[in-house]
C-alpha cells in the first residue's frame, strides 16, 4: 500500500512524535489511533521466539509462549552452511507471522573476544566473516517472510561484566577489522530492517550517542535504511541519542524520555526535522509488516524436526578413536545428569519456552534396535556441581560393564548466562573427577559436550570420542542420538578457536575491568594469534571431523596477477575418498606477504559446504575481491591492499591445509607520504616513491660510516652497518654535517610535489 509517511507525519503532533521514538511498554511500539498508526510487537530472539505479554522482563524471568528452540548461534554457526541459515531464519519468521511479531530481535554477531564472555552462546563466532556471512544469510531468510530482523549489538559489546556502562577501548583498525565487519556484511548484503545499539561506550563515548557510529559509519558508509533501536535500558541522554542516529528508545521511559524530546524541539536544541526523520524511519519498518501481514500457522511439531535438523548439521565430532559411530549391538552406558535433562539453551533474554525438550536417553529408549543395550547411570546432577559417591560409584560400575561408555557432560545453567562472565573455562569440578575414574575403568569413553562457550578439557588425551554439541536446541537428544549411531554424519566445524587454558587466549590480562576495558591484542583475535604465535591448541579455528574421509586437489586461479579493482575465481576439487557419504566445509584463507604492516598470519576469506557420496568428486568455487586482500589503513580511512605477494591457502581447518597458490596484487592506491626530518631512511627504501632518494641519503651515511681499517671492519659488519643506517632518521644527515638541512628539504619538497 502506497503512504506518504512525511504528509503524515505532518499531521501528527509534536507529543505524537516524540512518543513514536520510544516504546509502549516493554515489547510493543505506540500507536496514534487517529492517524491509523498501528502498535506493532518486537520480540526475542535469534534462536526462537520468547513472546511475552506487557508485563514482559529482558531476562527471561518470566514464562513466554510455548515455542520452538533452535540450536544457539554458538551452534548454528558450526554448519558453516548459509542455505541452512536461511532455512531457520525463514523458519523463525513464518513463527513470527503466526503470533504477530513484527520484528525478531536478532541476529547476535558479537565477536567472542574472550571465552569468558556469559553471552557467547548467543554469538557466532571468533570471526568477522564468517559471523558476517552467517548473519546476513538468517537476515534474508527471516526478512522473506516480511519480518524484520534487528542486528545486534552494535558494537564491540563483548563482556557482560559492568556491560551497561563499561567502555571499549580499541584503535579504528581493530574496530574496522574485527568488530565492524559482521554488521557492515549483513548491512550491505541484507538490510536488516533495524540496528540495535550496545549497552556499552566506545573508546568512552556511548554506543546509543555517538553519531560516528550510528550515522558517520553505519548510514553515510554502509548504506543503512532502517530505524536503530536502543538494547533494552541503553540509553544514556536521550535528545544527544536521537541527534546521534537512535530513533528508537526501548523499552518505554513511563513519558520521561518523550518530554525531553518535546522540550528540546521547543527551546530549539532540537531540529524538528532530525525528529521527522526519526518518525518516518520508524514507520517506513512497521507499515512495511503491516502491508505484509498474512495468515500463518505455527507449525511447531514441524519445526521441532527442523531444529533437530539444524542441530545435526551443526555438531562436531573432535575425537574419534575407532569408537564411533556405536553400533547397535553394543552394550553401552549413557552417564550424567545431561543426558536425561539436557542442556540446550542460555539464559536470559533469549530463553525460549520451549513446548518440548527430547534427551539423548529418552532418545535412543524409542529407538527398538538400541534401548535393550542402554543402560543409564545419573553420575552427576546436571544442575550443580556435586560429587556424590553413590551416584559416582553407580557410573564407574556401570561404565565397567558396557562396552562403551558415553558421559554426557557440559555447563550448568549457573555457569553461563547473559549478564554476567565466566570466572574460569572449566568445567564442574564433580565432572571432571568422574571422567577421570570412568576412564580407568572404561578405556573406550565418549564426552558428549553440552556448553555455550569452550571449556578446559583435562582429560582430553585419555577419551576415545569427543562431540562438541555446544548448546543444541530443544531436539538436541535426538541429534546427538543420531549422530553417536552413524544415522547421520557429522558435518560442523569449529566457529571458534578452543584453547587449552584460559590463560592462552590473547585477552586474558584484559577482560572484565570496570570503566574500561582495553582491547590490547588489536586485531589478533582467536585463530588469528593462536596461528600467529604457532601455540598448540586444543582444536583449531574451522575444525571437525567426519565418519568419511575427504582429498583436495586441482587447485586453480583464473589469474595469478591482479589489481584491487579486479575479482580473483578459486576452484578446487574435493573428493569424499571413504565408505559413507558426507559433508566437507571447504575454507579458503589469504595470507599477506606484502610486508607492508602487520597482520595475521592468515584470514577466513571463503568457505563452502558441499556434499559428497562416497567416491565422488565435487568442484568448489569461490571468488575473492579487493576486501579478500585488504587491511583497514588509518591514513588512507579506508582498506587498503598492498601491492606484493598474497597466499590463497585451502585447507580443512586453520591449522589443516591442504592447498595453496600465490598471486602478485598491484594496488592502484597509495597511502599518503609523512615525509619529515623523523622519517628513517628505511622507510625512504620501503616505497618506491621515494626509494630513489633513500638510496641517494643511504650511500652517503654508508660511506660515513663505512670504515677501511680491518679492525673496524671485524666490530661494525656490513649487516650491522646497513641496520642503523636503516633505522636512523633523516635529521642525522643533518646532523652529521653529510648534507645540509637546506639540500634534505629541498630533496624531500620535489617528492612531495611529484
Amino acid at each position: 500500500m502506497e503512504r506518504n509517511l512525511k504528509e503524515l507525519i505532518s499531521q501528527m503532533t509534536l507529543e505524537e512524535k516524540a512518543g513514536m521514538c520510544s516504546g509502549l511498554d516493554f515489547w510493543y511500539l505506540k500507536n496514534v489511533d487517529r492517524l491509523g498508526i498501528p502498535s506493532v510487537m518486537v520480540s526475542d530472539g535469534p534462536h526462537g521466539l520468547r513472546k511475552q505479554d506487557d508485563k514482559g522482563d529482558h531476562l527471561g524471568i518470566n514464562d513466554s509462549i510455548k515455542a520452538v528452540c533452535f540450536p544457539p548461534a554458538c551452534l548454528s554457526a558450526c554448519s558453516f552452511d548459509r542455505k541452512l541459515m536461511t532455512e531457520l531464519g525463514e523458519t523463525i519468521g513464518k513463527e513470527a507471522q503466526a503470533t504477530d511479531v513484527s520484528i525478531v530481535l536478532g541476529p547476535a554477531v558479537n565477536i567472542k573476544r574472550s571465552p569468558l564472555c556469559g553471552r557467547n552462546f548467543e554469538y557466532y563466532s571468533e570471526d568477522p566473516y564468517l559471523a558476517g556471512e552467517t548473519a546476513a544469510a538468517f537476515i534474508d531468510g527471516v526478512q522473506s517472510q516480511h519480518v524484520g530482523t534487528s542486528i545486534k549489538h552494535f558494537a564491540a559489546n563483548n563482556q557482560e561484566f559492568n556491560r551497561m556502562s563499561n567502555s571499549s577501548e580499541a584503535d579504528e583498525r581493530t574496530l574496522r577489522e574485527i568488530y565492524f565487519p559482521a554488521f557492515e556484511t549483513a548491512v550491505k548484503k541484507s538490510q536488516p530492517y533495524t540496528v540495535m545499539c550496545s549497552y556499552n561506550r566506545i573508546n568512552g563515548t556511548y554506543a546509543s550517542e555517538n553519531p560516528w557510529l550510528l550515522t558517520d559509519v553505519l548510514r553515510d558508509e554502509w548504506g543503512f535504511e532502517g530505524y536503530v533501536m536502543s538494547d533494552w535500558g541503553a540509553v544514556n541522554e536521550r535528545v544527544p541519542a536521537l541527534k546521534a542516529g537512535l530513533e528508537l528508545e526501548m523499552p518505554s521511559s513511563g513519558g520521561v524520555n518523550d518530554q525531553e524530546i518535546i522540550k528540546a524541539v521547543q527551546d530549539g536544541t532540537l531540529d524538528e526535522a532530525v525528529l521527522d526523520r526519526a518518525v518516518e524511519r520508524i514507520l517506513n519498518i512497521s507499515f512495511k509488516w503491516v502491508d505484509n501481514r498474512k495468515e500463518q500457522p505455527f507449525t511447531m511439531e514441524a519445526d521441532h524436526d527442523f531444529a533437530r535438523h539444524t542441530a545435526e548439521q551443526s555438531m562436531v565430532l573432535l575425537k574419534n578413536e575407532d569408537v564411533l559411530p556405536l553400533k547397535a549391538e553394543e552394550k553401552v552406558a549413557f552417564i550424567g545428569g545431561f543426558a536425561k535433562k539436557p542442556r540446550f539453551q542460555g539464559g536470559g533474554s533469549s530463553h525460549i519456552n520451549s513446548f518440548r525438550v527430547t534427551s539423548a536417553l529418552d532418545t535412543a529408549a524409542g529407538m527398538e534396535e538400541i534401548s535393550g543395550n542402554i543402560t543409564y547411570a545419573e553420575g552427576f546432577p546436571a544442575d550443580q556441581d556435586v560429587y556424590d559417591e553413590a551416584l559416582a560409584a553407580e557410573a564407574v560400575e556401570a561404565a565397567r560393564k558396557a562396552d562403551k561408555a558415553v558421559i554426557f557432560a557440559g555447563l550448568p545453567d549457573s555457569f553461563e548466562s547473559e549478564g554476567y562472565d565466566r570466572t574460569h573455562m572449566r568445567l564442574p569440578e564433580c565432572q571432571n573427577r568422574l571422567i577421570a575414574e570412568i576412564i580407568k575403568a572404561q578405556p573406550e569413553t565418549i564426552i558428549v559436550l553440552h556448553n555455550g562457550s569452550p571449556v578446559e578439557m583435562p582429560w582430553l588425551s585419555d577419551v576415545k570420542g569427543l562431540l562438541e554439541a555446544y548448546l543444541g536446541g530443544q531436539a538436541v537428544g535426538e541429534a546427538v542420538v543420531n549422530i553417536l549411531y552413524g544415522k547421520v554424519n557429522p558435518s560442523g566445524k569449529l566457529a571458534e578457536t578452543i584453547p587449552y587454558k584460559l590463560s592462552d587466549n590473547p585477552s586474558y590480562l584484559n577482560f572484565g575491568n570496570g570503566e574500561k576495558t582495553v582491547y590490547h591484542e588489536g586485531v589478533f583475535v582467536g585463530y588469528r594469534y593462536y596461528d600467529t604465535k604457532e601455540m598448540p591448541v586444543a582444536f583449531p579455528f574451522g575444525y571437525g571431523l567426519s565418519y568419511t574421509t575427504f582429498e583436495y586437489g586441482n587447485l586453480k586461479l583464473d589469474k595469478t596477477e591482479l589489481t584491487d579493482q579486479d575479482t580473483l575465481t578459486v576452484s578446487v576439487d574435493v573428493t569424499n575418498t571413504g565408505a559413507a557419504a558426507g559433508k566437507e566445509i571447504v575454507q579458503l584463507y589469504v595470507r599477506d606477504n606484502s610486508g607492508a604492516c602487520i597482520r595475521p598470519d592468515k584470514e577466513l576469506k571463503g568457505y563452502e559446504k558441499v556434499s559428497l557420496e562416497p567416491g565422488e568428486t565435487k568442484t568448489v568455487t569461490m571468488t575473492l575481491n579487493h576486501r579478500s586482500f585488504a587491511w583497514y589503513n588509518t591514513d588512507l580511512k579506508d582498506w587498503y591492499a598492498a601491492s606484493g605477494k598474497y597466499e590463497i591457502l585451502i585447507g580443512a581447518s586453520s591449522r589443516d591445509i591442504r592447498l595453496s597458490e600465490t598471486v602478485e596484487m598491484h594496488s592502484s592506491v597509495k597511502p599518503p607520504l609523512k615525509l619529515h626530518l623523523n622519517t628513517t631512511l628505511g622507510e625512504l627504501l620501503s616505497d618506491d616513491r621515494t626509494r630513489e632518494y633513500g638510496e641517494y641519503l643511504t650511500n652517503k651515511m654508508s660511506s660515513f660510516f663505512h670504515s677501511s681499517s680491518e679492525e673496524a671492519s671485524e666490530a661494525i659488519t656490513d649487516e650491522m652497518n646497513n641496520a642503523m643506517v636503516a633505522s636512523m632518521p633523516i635529521r642525522n644527515v643533518i646532523s652529521f654535517g653529510i648534507c645540509t638541512k637546506e639540500e634534505v628539504l629541498d630533496g624531500l619538497n620535489k617528492i612531495t610535489l611529484k
